[in-house]
């Protein structure tokens, strides 16, 4: 089969989220209960260090596995099969991320770069003698991809503080490629907008990514509630952590998500708008989430406990940062700021004064009704029409 018939196109039949996108997507309920319940476990400083850095692998293999399958075919079977590779990877993945920082680095250096480095050899072949531009591109993000590796491998050789300095290093490297647009010595940077981008299918993909994280909070959350139904609290927490997951699914999807596909989709600027909105915007909505799920774990395994900064990073800071990436994203979109995010990142903040004074139950409860706000001071703007100030 010709490599040209692997590019997707702007069917509509092509533009929305396939099925085995979405099998593909499967794999990351797990990296994310894996993850989760590695922080629950030990969240001390140089745990959540560590974490932040695992949070950032999977986001950037998931992300930029979701750049390719928005200009390939995915109902192609080679398309279909290099996603499938992808998946076994992802799995593999996520069994070594527990123990990423000790007898498994090697494991989750080398399958993280095979997957990157081999998704982009992918593509650079399904666009050898059909579009050069985009070849060129993935030409440059193979060579940035290789020089990641270095420093992914080289850290998984070293004791731990090497590993964290090295692995830190690859993840600079990653994260910078775009915004110098993949510039090689020789080759110098890709072109402006040279990716033929379907927006609606990055918010779309994006979106499901959302749920995902949404859904595993609920299903560590129900867990956690079954194996703590002794406590006269847990029902209450329970409630808590249900609502506040729903509070980020309205907040996230009853105005700024729509919103974030319109721009996307009609943009004069596709690849940059979907850089911004997407690779980097929902990278604080997507770490939000899963700090947000591991605060209320803290909560329901010990709600009485007088509060302290450890579980007040969590059941805050989860909060804090999911406003902060739907800041991003809406002010993007609509070029305003949101105040009921900003006053809810405030009132969270404002909230942190309480820990040494409260116990779990509380912080989580009043963090839980400060969305709440958010959720509803956003609907009743929108709905009186003042969006600016929503």
């Amino acid at each position: 089969m010709s490599a040209r018939v692997w590019i997707r196109t702007k069917e509509p039949d092509q533009t929305s989220a396939s099925f085995p996108e979405l099998f593909f997507d499967l794999v990351f309920v797990f990296a994310l209960v894996q993850l989760s319940h590695t922080l629950a476990e030990d969240f001390s400083s140089a745990a959540a260090f560590e974490s932040v850095l695992l949070v950032l692998a999977i986001w950037w293999v998931w992300i930029n596995t979701t750049w390719v399958t928005n200009v390939l075919h995915t109902g192609r079977e080679p398309v279909r099969l290099m996603l499938f590779g992808l998946m076994f990877g992802g799995v593999l993945l996520a069994l070594a991320l527990p123990e990423a920082f000790a007898g498994h680095g090697m494991m989750f250096a080398l399958i993280y770069c095979a997957m990157q480095v081999g998704r982009s050899l992918f593509t650079l072949y399904a666009f050898r003698g059909v579009d050069d531009a985009s070849f060129m591109t993935f030409v440059r993000i193979t060579i940035w991809s290789l020089v990641s590796a270095i420093f992914w491998i080289a850290g998984a050789m070293m004791e731990l503080e090497g590993r964290i300095l090295c692995w830190s290093l690859a993840l600079v490297i990653d994260y910078l490629s775009p915004v110098l647009r993949y510039a090689v010595p020789g080759l110098g940077r890709s072109p402006p907008e040279t990716l033929d981008i379907s927006g609606e299918h990055m918010a779309e993909r994006c979106a499901l990514f959302v749920i995902i994280c949404l859904g595993e909070t609920i299903l560590t959350t129900g867990r956690n509630t079954a194996e703590h139904m002794n406590s006269d609290m847990t029902f209450a927490v329970f409630c808590g952590a249900f609502l506040s997951t729903g509070c980020m699914w309205w907040i996230y999807f009853h105005h700024g998500q729509e919103r974030a596909a319109d721009t996307a989709e009609t943009t004069s600027r596709p690849e940059s708008v979907a850089h911004n909105l997407f690779t980097y915007g929902h990278l604080p909505i997507i770490a939000g989430i899963i700090l947000t799920a591991v605060g209320e774990d803290f909560s329901l395994s010990h709600a009485r406990e007088e509060s302290s900064l450890k579980y007040a990073i969590a059941m805050i800071g989860g909060p804090v940062l999911f406003l902060a990436g739907a800041i991003w994203v809406k002010m993007t979109v609509a070029r305003q700021v949101p105040v009921s995010h900003l006053t809810g990142i405030g009132l969270l903040v404002a909230l942190a004064a309480l820990v040494p004074f409260s116990a779990n139950y509380a912080i989580q409860l009043a963090a839980t009704v400060i969305l709440l706000v958010v959720a509803v001071w956003e609907y009743l703007a929108l709905r009186l029409g003042r969006g600016a100030t929503a």
